[in-house]
């Protein structure tokens, strides 16, 4: 859609003055100390964990402790965490999870589409909550959905019309949140027509969350995401304090977002300012906010749930406590919440993810993965200035959602092409496309969204940590968009084994790329794209 800002000059230099004037600080990060990048970490402003060592729960028990410094940690058990690996798996589970619902569905997507196949879920939640009235004691099921507002409400037919039947037969049940970006106000808001609109900055958090079992993924809830677009997936089986959390992660997002009401009209919730009509510090502000209260709230409710599980009864053993029942077995797992809400000045996903790209040591191996190729600066500085080895995996044109779009749209693939050869004649300038190698996806009739990364220490063929979720690695995941992913660490041999899996798959549908490749007739990008694509490769 992008690619129709060239008959736009207007439109196209004014979102340029506004992409400028968003991203002033990024040169002052590019070539930030690695020292800078901790610093964050060692504030005095975080809390640090004082509680005493014991058998069960060792100090420095994984090297990525640090994160728990920013945001709460889940210790749990590797036998709740499965791995899914394609579309109609995902549909499938999402089905069968929301029929068994008892208390809580919770569901947290860009857009919900329009086709038969969103309808089945629609008609699934229905009569979930059909069988709440229905039953001998009726439950106390809530259903919680949240989108963004302005793709949600692309066309006649959309996302809110969809959900609308549902509010109406069950309001007490049913709640829908419209996330509309505090960034798009004022007269861009009335200049900027839909589509183009959600350039600004959109809802783009993904997780499915059913009584204690969450999932976490990169897909939306739209037809090809169930049928042939190649996402990421993981299942959290019986996680309480997680689905806890992503519950009230969701609410207080919801809770600055507009509110979908029964005759497909908006309102914000009484108090709250309003996100684009209000004044912008202020939302922000309150926003910040209600985000935080809920990440620090469960970093302390999990520090204090850990001391009472391992560290707690001094005066009876180890051997005597476990024996009693008191004590929950030692976790092999560790999940961490990273999000991302630079509207909201909340950046612990960049912030992770920078020190992670910092702290990758000679001989270690990151297998990074996006279906849309345009990292920021401050990632790219990092993948080119570290000593570990990086094989990058993004989606070549053809698999690209854009590929084959009518009109000027048709040429989104083409601004990915050249940003890639950019790239990739960086890496030859200096010598270094042996130790960062691209390799692009390729499948017939499917298309790639697959995000994230995995993390091989040096001498190990398995990976022990895992980042999942919403964010590209590009300007908009750290900038414009709200976004959350997990940062899975496991000392688990069989979850190690299902994530190489995981990884090995994808990259078995892949082809290295060269020199050659952009000799190739599909790969020659036409002179006015390479001039559009500085100015707007901030927006997608």
């Amino acid at each position: 859609m992008l690619g129709l800002l060239p008959g736009r000059p207007g439109l196209a230099a004014l979102l340029g003055r506004l992409s400028d004037r968003l991203g002033r600080n990024r040169d002052r990060r590019r070539r930030r100390s690695p020292w800078l990048l901790l610093a964050p970490l060692l504030s005095p402003a975080v809390p640090q964990v004082t509680s005493p060592p014991c058998c069960l729960c060792p100090e420095g028990v994984h090297r990525f402790q640090w994160i728990r410094n920013l945001v709460p940690e889940f210790g749990v058990s590797s036998s709740h965490v499965r791995v899914l690996s394609s579309p109609a798996e995902f549909f499938e589970l999402m089905k069968s999870q929301i029929s068994v619902a008892k208390r809580r569905v919770v569901m947290a997507s860009l857009y919900l589409g329009t086709g038969p196949l969103e309808q089945e879920l629609v008609d699934c939640l229905e009569h979930t909550l059909e069988k709440s009235l229905q039953a001998k004691f009726p439950s106390d099921l809530k259903v919680s959905i949240l989108l963004d507002f302005t793709r949600g409400s692309r066309g006649r037919k959309n996302s809110r019309t969809m959900l609308l039947p549902l509010l109406q037969r069950f309001p007490e049940q049913v709640r829908v949140s419209l996330f509309h970006t505090p960034n798009l106000r004022g007269l861009l808001r009335l200049l900027i027509p839909e589509r183009f609109n959600e350039t600004i900055g959109l809802q783009h958090i993904k997780v499915y969350l059913f009584d204690n079992n969450v999932i976490l993924s990169g897909a939306n809830l739209s037809d090809s995401y169930f049928t042939n677009r190649q996402d990421r997936y993981v299942l959290l089986q019986d996680c309480p304090e997680v689905a806890d959390f992503f519950t009230e992660l969701v609410g207080a997002v919801g809770d600055v977002s507009l509110q979908l009401q029964a005759d497909n009209t908006v309102q914000v919730l009484e108090g709250m300012v309003h996100p684009y009509k209000g004044d912008r510090a202020a939302y922000c502000r309150a926003a910040n906010k209600r985000v935080m209260d809920v990440i620090n709230s469960a970093r302390v409710r999990q520090q204090v749930l850990h001391a009472q599980t391992f560290h707690g009864d001094s005066l009876l053993t180890q051997e005597d406590a476990a024996a009693a029942g008191d004590r929950r077995p030692a976790p092999d797992t560790w999940i961490y919440p990273l999000i991302q809400m630079k509207p909201f000045e909340i950046q612990i996903d960049e912030i992770v993810t920078e020190t992670l790209l910092t702290e990758a040591e000679r001989g270690a191996r990151v297998y990074l993965t996006t279906g849309y190729f345009n990292l920021t600066q401050a990632y790219m500085d990092l993948v080119l200035g570290t000593r570990a080895e990086y094989q990058i995996l993004l989606a070549s044109p053809e698999v690209n959602g854009f590929f084959g779009a009518k009109g000027v749209a048709g040429a989104i693939p083409a601004a990915y092409v050249h940003i890639e050869r950019q790239f990739f004649r960086e890496l030859c300038s200096l010598g270094q496309q042996e130790r960062v190698r691209l390799q692009e996806y390729w499948r017939r009739g499917w298309t790639f969204h697959a995000k994230g990364l995995w993390l091989y220490l040096a001498g190990s063929s398995l990976p022990c940590l895992t980042l999942i979720g919403s964010p590209n690695f590009g300007y908009r995941s750290v900038h414009r968009d709200l976004e959350a992913q997990i940062a899975i660490v496991t000392e688990s041999r069989a979850l190690q084994q299902q994530l190489h899996q995981e990884q090995e798959q994808l990259y078995l549908r892949s082809g290295v790329v060269s020199s050659a490749t952009f000799e190739q007739p599909s790969r020659q990008v036409k002179l006015w794209v390479k001039m559009v694509t500085p100015l707007i490769k901030n927006f997608f």
